[in-house]
């Protein structure tokens, strides 16, 4: 069986949980499968692994040009991928270039969801016009397809209310996964005290994207209430906008001003470091106001580090709340609400190092129950054959 996997990320050019998917999936899938992988980028040394760069001619208009450059990436990967049993597409960049290689060569195309467009309106601040063609690539990859993956029970909830043409039988539930031998507590105190993080000090800590969908403004509000006595760790990557960086930076600002404990670690970190930071953490927060599945919070309770999430998207469906963290509501227009539940929670666990300590083993526990990669990648290739017999 030879399956040809598209995604935009893939070792080392990985920056999103969907790319930590596709690096695992892709792993155990080798043992299982005859597999060749297209992505995006620099050349890759790894055997049947092939990257696609833009066309040269593709840089203007700007912000349009980046969804334009991802359409001429799609065509180069139909070109490569002339060969395979059945094709599997993570995320609108790629897409378009599964429908497209169904159409051209014949064969299945399975797409896994790992978040809907439709659901994330503010990414036109981000990408102009280039957003409704985003939305488009997506759109006709779901509908053409053979299968749909959702990554979690509420993200299939949310497939079928935004594409309600999809027929239910269509989509399946196979849960994100994790390397618990990869994530699992280490700690390093030379690693906290050279990102300026006292190991003394009973710290939160957050790990994303400054993007609108995980909500790093609202825990920066909720920091304005935390107790000074404690310490919060960012550690984030560029703004998605001008307007959002200046939002966010305003308010770490305040922060500094009224708490002075706030570390900032900016750009994407050494894996082994993250897992440092997590490990001694008192909790890991997760802010999101729009999350399907929530892979980083596996990979904080992979380190037994208890988990402070906001109850959206799949998030409940792997935090379970007074056991491994808590879960906070999110309501649109309640934003002085979230921000306190946010802080009350952290701070109870901030207090309360036992606490802490008991829904951390517990988050370990459950990772190794339900999430580890190959019962993910036999389902996965479960839902190959039947396509293929």
């Amino acid at each position: 069986m030879k399956i040809g996997l598209l995604t935009r990320e893939y070792p080392p050019e990985v920056y999103g949980g969907a790319g930590v998917h596709v690096e695992y999936l892709a792993a155990e899938l080798r043992s299982r499968v005859d597999l060749t992988v297209h992505c995006w980028g620099k050349a890759r040394n790894e055997p049947d692994v092939f990257a696609h760069q833009p066309w040269d001619e593709l840089i203007e208009p700007k912000p349009e040009a980046a969804v334009l450059q991802a359409l001429s990436i799609d065509l180069a990967m139909v070109a490569g991928i002339k060969g395979v049993d059945l094709v599997h597409s993570h995320t609108w960049y790629v897409n378009l270039a599964g429908h497209l290689s169904k159409l051209t060569w014949g064969v299945p195309h399975v797409v896994t969801t790992h978040s809907l467009e439709p659901l994330r309106p503010w990414k036109a601040e981000q990408l102009g016009g280039g957003y409704a063609v985003s939305c488009y690539c997506e759109e006709t990859g779901l509908l053409g397809a053979d299968a749909v993956i959702a990554v979690s029970e509420g993200m299939r909830g949310d497939i079928i209310a935004s594409y309600p043409k999809i027929d239910p039988a269509r989509i399946h539930v196979i849960y994100n996964g994790i390397d618990a031998s990869v994530y699992r507590p280490e700690r390093s105190e030379e690693t906290l005290r050279r990102h300026g993080v006292d190991p003394d000090v009973p710290y939160a800590i957050f790990v994303g994207r400054v993007t609108r969908q995980k909500g790093l403004a609202h825990l920066l509000e909720a920091a304005l209430l935390l107790d000074p006595r404690h310490q919060l760790v960012i550690c984030a990557g560029a703004a998605d906008t001008p307007e959002l960086a200046a939002e966010v930076q305003g308010l770490a600002a305040k922060v500094r001003e009224r708490h002075g404990r706030l570390v900032w670690i900016e750009g994407i970190l050494p894996r082994q470091e993250v897992i440092h930071l997590l490990t001694g953490a008192g909790t890991f927060v997760c802010p999101s106001i729009y999350e399907p599945f929530g892979l980083v919070n596996l990979e904080a309770m992979a380190c037994e580090t208890a988990v402070v999430a906001s109850r959206v998207g799949g998030i409940p469906e792997v935090v379970v709340e007074g056991e491994t963290g808590f879960l906070v509501d999110y309501r649109e227009g309640e934003r002085e609400a979230f921000a306190q539940g946010l802080a009350d929670r952290i701070g109870r666990l901030l207090d309360d190092p036992a606490l802490a300590e008991r829904m951390g083993k517990a988050g370990r526990r459950r990772v190794l129950e339900l999430f580890t990669w190959p019962v993910i990648a036999d389902r996965t290739v479960q839902l190959y054959r039947s396509l293929l017999d």
